[in-house]
């Protein structure tokens, strides 16, 4: 049995089995590098204010870098028994250098601690999602730029409305990514305060140098308020948060794609490498990323819901139901990750059909409101053109031919503004390119999109570089 480092005013050992119950030893043990960061930063910081000696801070410093390497080799033991990642490391440290271990725990406590190392973990977190979010727009990019001309149907209802370019509607992700970018990056603003020194919940009478340890461990600001610093999990609630959001970003996309990929659809065709088959039916290639996607959101979605919960009713300060901040944030964290990562392949690997989206545009009446417009254009009010041009979609229906097929003749019984121009007119190619306004989906305002998108990721990719170097802490 382990000697709690709390257990003095205790007469009785830790029942087993609430060992195990309030044990988080097996997932905050992946915090151990912002641990021993903190911890190193901390001493250095006591030794500064003379609260440590100059020996002791050695030693600790010594003991720690020693501790990291045995994790990092996979030769540290952890201990159930020992409830955490802190307690651990500090009993490794301990037993290893001796009485100056047990100093190390000065002026702090293991609220402010835990605290410390969840804000550089979602810290490091943020940006290594931030990374994945412009390897993912970069994808799209590629895509359409691969792709600028092709032209295809798109849909309100599900059902088709008006001919767009399929680089224009893959923009459209672009520029949710983009607001995903932008909330991580609000997100990163909020986790990086710095929480220790706020002690169990109100400071300590020991001469502490604060600002030492944030400048150590590249914080750009402290918490003013004790109370508020170690109960604080409103970072985490938006990282939380964030997360959802962007998952509903690519669980929209992949409803997209496993539409797209479908007989019904063939707009689209996934590489091999990036589906699986059937056990029973050989014919089968299965959209399985975006699937999975799609129902790993509502896993995502859950965590937030969760933590949300959790936090709702806690008084100040520290309560053990933070503890169960941690499951639900890494399991978030590696799911977006991950997400991420896998629909950048998935993207670059998608072969698109320009064939079956052209003839989707075709063989329907996706262009009635450019037939509408060409009235309006004539001088005709847009009500009355757009009653006539439904008039003429009824016409085609009935003769099972399209708008294109329909004779001049016909055209003219409806209206003496229709001439011989109307079939330019309702063109695929010219009825994208007539809608120029700024952002719609021509192919001057697809251009503008990704030049935009080209300087964007440029930007996007200094700040990922700049916030990478912030976390560089050991």
């Amino acid at each position: 049995m382990s000697e709690k480092l709390w257990g003095g005013r205790f007469s009785k050992t830790t029942d087993e089995m609430i060992n195990e119950f309030q044990a988080s030893i097996q997932f905050d043990r992946r915090m151990y590098r912002e641990d021993i960061a903190g911890s190193l930063a901390h001493a250095a910081m006591l030794a500064k204010v003379g609260i440590l000696s100059e020996e002791d801070r050695a030693a600790i410093d010594k003991g720690l870098h020693d501790i990291l390497t045995q994790i990092e080799r996979g030769a540290f033991e952890f201990s159930v028994e020992l409830e955490d990642i802190h307690m651990n490391i500090e009993k490794r440290l301990t037993d290893a250098i001796g009485e100056a271990g047990s100093r190390l725990h000065t002026a702090r406590s293991r609220n402010d601690q835990v605290a410390l190392d969840t804000h550089m973990f979602v810290r490091r977190s943020v940006v290594e999602v931030l990374g994945h979010i412009a390897e993912l727009q970069h994808a799209l990019v590629e895509s359409a730029n691969a792709n600028k001309d092709v032209i295809m149907p798109g849909y309100t209802h599900l059902q088709r409305a008006q001919p767009i370019l399929f680089a224009h509607h893959l923009m459209a992700y672009f520029g949710m990514l983009t607001r995903d970018f932008e909330r991580f990056q609000g997100v990163y603003a909020r986790t990086d305060i710095m929480p220790l020194g706020a002690g169990a919940l109100a400071g300590t009478t020991l001469p502490i140098d604060r600002a030492f340890v944030a400048k150590k461990l590249n914080f750009e600001r402290i918490y003013t308020n004790s109370l508020d610093a170690v109960s604080d999990r409103d970072y985490i609630l938006e990282f939380l948060s964030a997360a959802s959001i962007l998952m509903v970003h690519l669980s929209r996309l992949s409803e997209e794609i496993i539409l797209w990929c479908s007989r019904e659809f063939s707009f689209v065709e996934l590489d091999d490498a990036h589906c699986t088959g059937s056990s029973m039916m050989p014919q089968k290639k299965n959209p399985d990323v975006s699937e999975l996607v799609r129902g790993k959101t509502g896993r995502v979605v859950g965590h937030l819901m969760a933590m949300l919960t959790a936090v709702k009713g806690l008084p100040l300060a520290y309560n053990k139901d933070l503890q169960e901040d941690k499951e639900g944030l890494f399991d978030a964290i590696d799911t977006v990750k991950f997400s991420l990562a896998v629909y950048a392949q998935l993207i670059r690997g998608m072969k698109v059909r320009a064939d079956v989206m052209r003839h989707a545009v075709e063989a329907d009446f996706s262009n009635a409101t450019d037939l509408a417009d060409y009235l309006v254009r004539k001088g005709m009010p847009f009500r009355q053109a757009h009653s006539v041009s439904g008039q003429a979609v009824a016409l085609c229906i009935e003769r099972g031919i399209w708008l294109l097929d329909l004779p001049l003749a016909e055209y003219q019984k409806l209206s003496s503004l229709f001439a011989d121009d109307v079939y330019d007119a309702i063109r695929p190619e010219t009825c994208v390119a007539g809608r120029n306004s700024y952002g719609g989906t021509s192919y001057e305002q697809a251009s503008m999109q990704l030049r935009v998108a080209e300087e964007l990721m440029a930007e996007e990719k200094r700040i990922v570089s700049a916030l990478e170097q912030r976390q560089e802490i050991l």
